[in-house]
């Protein structure tokens, strides 16, 4: 061989001098096959990471990885579940403006004081007083922290929904959901981080709640139903697995040429990727859904702890949505969202006829919610699982019309549970009346920074440019709640 100088040069010897026997080049390859299957496993990484956000953000240890929300849509009354106020009885009738200010109502119907219809117990070695309508809840109530203090800026659903979900009473904002996952990624390969199961009432504001708002694509909640058939066209429409992945591919490779041609564009881009992203998911999950959705694997102990067989039926769509929601997370799923079963007449929104509306709606919740809670513990589960309960706002002390009560977002009651949770405390407290908080006052934005700090992020480093500013879901607000961290 000659250079460029016709001078004679030496090979670099990088080439085989004669054919390899298959012992040989068994032999010699071995390493490649250990180099390729590394290769794969971190690409699965990386991309359960998030590729089309920062990535696996943790500002320190995590005390939970993920996250079920237990959303009760209406508003529960906080003097009716886990705020008990014996003035309430003692003063029953007399009108709340001799007593105390009253602000202005939604509805400007403002009654008597109305006394709860239920009585309360202190349950667990906690003491925690819990009211009638959650007596299987009272029987976990030393794994829970009760914040009695809780408070929302919106005393109507929709503006409250929103400001609850995404820390902003208008539209268009991203979830918690959509947060959480954009800044650790989903566990699962096959599934998506955030999922919502939606047991019949989506709550007012419509999907949008569940939005991933300014953020790529892949972080938007995907809606689930509590059934055997789960979502639309889980099953292929295609004869063969090789031509549904061709069509696929083709489609990939259509979408990359366009993407390339945006490249000067920072959004199209961006929302090309995440579709890409969301089709070659949507393959994974044709095959990993119906096994998600099948319980019939589960004993038939745990199907009749949960509820699966009460003669409620909305009890067994509630059922259903726990059960599925600790199946998700043993697999993976960052973010799980429960909304309430339809059928009781009304969400948690009783501004008449309280004690029918707000009894069906707990018999619909109450089992359900301590078998996940105990199933969780069981399994090992609840102490990286953190179990969030919650309304948007709460309910007056007073009755609208004779006996219901209007909406209250001067002070409402939730409570968590798991991962990284002091279990059997009572957190903050509101007046004799349970109108307004008089202790330890905490906003939905303190929730949300709560919520990030267990899952191991600093609520005020998670943040995505947009409208020329660096966005978060605390907006410029939030403190820790340190008194349920444990």
């Amino acid at each position: 061989m000659k250079n460029a100088m016709n001078k004679p040069s030496h090979h670099c010897r990088r080439f085989v001098s004669k054919p390899l026997t298959r012992r040989q080049m068994l032999a010699q390859s071995a390493c490649g096959f250990g180099a390729l299957a590394a290769a794969v496993l971190l690409e699965e990484n990386t991309a359960s990471a998030g590729s089309t956000g920062p990535g696996l953000v943790l500002h320190h240890p995590p005390k939970a990885t993920s996250v079920i929300f237990l959303y009760m849509d209406g508003g529960v009354s906080q003097v009716d579940s886990f705020d008990p106020k014996p003035r309430l009885a003692q003063d029953a009738g007399k009108h709340p403006r001799q007593l105390f200010k009253v602000d202005a109502t939604q509805f400007d119907a403002v009654g008597n004081l109305l006394p709860s219809p239920w009585k309360f117990k202190q349950y667990g070695q906690s003491g925690t007083p819990v009211s009638d309508l959650f007596p299987c809840v009272g029987s976990v109530v030393d794994e829970l922290a009760v914040i009695r203090s809780m408070t929302s800026e919106f005393s109507e659903h929709t503006n409250a929904n929103f400001f609850l979900h995404t820390g902003s009473g208008l539209q268009g904002r991203p979830s918690m959901g959509a947060w959480t996952t954009y800044g650790l990624g989903s566990e699962s390969k096959n599934l998506p981080g955030f999922i919502v199961i939606n047991g019949g009432l989506v709550p007012p504001g419509g999907l949008d709640t569940f939005t991933n708002g300014f953020l790529p694509a892949t972080y938007q909640g995907s809606v689930f139903k509590p059934n055997a058939a789960g979502m639309s066209n889980v099953q292929p429409l295609e004869k063969s697995v090789n031509l549904q992945r061709a069509k696929l591919d083709l489609a990939r490779q259509l979408d990359k040429h366009f993407s390339g041609r945006l490249s000067g564009d920072d959004s199209p881009p961006d929302v090309l990727e995440s579709a890409i992203a969301n089709q070659e998911l949507a393959w994974r999950m044709q095959a990993e859904v119906p096994g998600l959705l099948d319980i019939s694997s589960e004993t038939t102990a745990t199907q009749r702890a949960y509820g699966l067989e009460a003669g409620h039926p909305q009890t067994r769509i509630f059922a259903a949505e726990c059960l599925l929601a600790r199946r998700m997370v043993e697999r993976g799923v960052r973010f799980v969202e429960l909304t309430c079963p339809d059928g009781n007449g009304d969400r948690w929104d009783q501004h008449g006829n309280l004690r029918d509306g707000h009894s069906k709606n707990a018999l619909s919740v109450d089992q359900p919610i301590a078998a996940l809670i105990s199933d969780l513990k069981e399994r090992g589960l609840l102490d990286t699982t953190l179990v969030v309960w919650t309304g948007e706002f709460g309910r007056t002390p007073f009755a609208q019309g004779g006996d219901g009560r209007d909406h209250n977002p001067q002070s409402f009651s939730m409570w968590m549970a798991g991962g990284g949770i002091k279990g059997g405390v009572v957190v903050g407290a509101t007046d004799d009346y349970g109108y307004r908080v008089v202790e330890k006052k905490c906003t939905v934005h303190d929730l949300h920074a709560t919520m990030l700090h267990l899952l191991g992020i600093d609520h005020t480093k998670l943040t995505h440019r947009f409208s020329g500013r660096n966005m978060r879901l605390t907006d410029v607000y939030g403190n820790i709640i340190r008194d349920v961290i444990a």
